[in-house]
């Protein structure tokens, strides 16, 4: 993690140091409740740490308007357990072997357990929202509706080849940015903030998602100390922007990106050079500062205040990761 994010980070759980420690001990906790193996998939997730970002970005939306209550900490828990969920899902489809500098739970127990793992912490996130705030229960199952439909349209993509910006686009506002947004909304929501409000901090978390998502492609082409592993969504055939536009500039990337998604890599670092080489590099960059400006832009409408001021820190490093 790159040092300015990470000193960020610190200095909001430095602020919310009681909070999180609550969520940090409910979310393990959650973990580790059901039988094994599927309980053992879980706990090897969540256990395993993470940056815990929309957590924060809950628990700051509801200190926007006013004290954290123990149902903003309940939320905070569930926002975590709907994406780590993804996250086991995630890794046996794209056969992905590490995470968070471990191995991935399906590499450890296989492809079923690891399903499992994820199908418990849904059900965990979903009993803990009809017990802490019912009312937000049509809202969190919208949003895990956006987050399967952007898996399928994805996995379509992948098959189809479909290397279109349109289908980026749908798979990009589903799959990551509805998660920010709901936890933003919610986060506001259970603080009792009015309506208009509410729309804020979601139209503040989705456009934070859409670029959270634009840097993290782009770190798939950048180098190692960045935290993610060089090129492995583009060896696990993912559509990334810098991918997508390189390929509109350059249509003849299509037939080696066909073999990378038949299985063959050998064509991983020749699709990696050209998509470095043609400058969409440069164009992912300043679209993702230019949707943090926007994002910011919806933040700032509401009234100032300390938890504003470090979400607005925090949107700001994550956009700082691709710079």
């Amino acid at each position: 993690m790159p040092a300015r994010l990470e000193q960020r980070l610190t200095d909001v759980q430095a602020a919310l140091a009681g909070d999180l420690t609550k969520v940090e001990t409910a979310l393990r906790g959650a973990a580790r409740e059901g039988p094994s193996p599927g309980v053992d998939a879980a706990r090897h997730l969540v256990e395993n740490g993470g940056k815990r970002v929309r957590p924060l970005a809950l628990l700051l939306s509801a200190a926007c308007f006013g004290p954290i209550t123990d149902a903003a900490r309940e939320l905070a828990v569930v926002v975590e357990l709907v994406h780590s969920a993804t996250l086991l899902h995630d890794d046996v489809i794209d056969d992905g072997d590490e995470r968070r500098g471990a191995e991935t739970a399906r590499r450890v127990w296989g492809n079923a357990v690891s399903v499992l793992g994820g199908d418990l912490l849904l059900v965990h996130a979903l009993e803990r929202t009809s017990r802490a705030a019912p009312a937000v229960l049509p809202s969190l199952i919208e949003t895990l509706r956006r987050l399967v439909d952007g898996e399928i349209v994805q996995l379509r993509g992948r098959t189809s080849l479909d290397a279109s910006e349109a289908t980026y686009e749908r798979v990009l506002r589903d799959k990551t940015a509805s998660l920010f947004g709901f936890a933003t909304r919610t986060g506001a929501l259970i603080a009792g903030a009015p309506a208009d409000a509410q729309e804020k901090m979601e139209q503040f978390g989705e456009r934070l998602g859409v670029a959270f998502q634009l840097v993290d492609d782009l770190l798939d082409y950048a180098s190692p100390d960045t935290g993610k592993t060089p090129l492995a969504d583009l060896r696990e055939g993912k559509l990334t922007l810098p991918l997508v536009l390189a390929a509109a500039r350059s249509p003849e990337l299509l037939e080696p990106l066909a073999r990378i998604h038949a299985g063959d890599l050998s064509p991983v670092e020749h699709v990696s050079r050209a998509v470095i080489e043609s400058g969409v590099c440069d164009v992912v960059r300043e679209r993702a500062a230019k949707t943090t400006a926007s994002a910011l832009d919806a933040l700032r409408a509401l009234a100032p205040g300390p938890a504003r001021t470090l979400l607005e820190g925090v949107a700001q490093e994550l956009a700082a990761r691709a710079a």
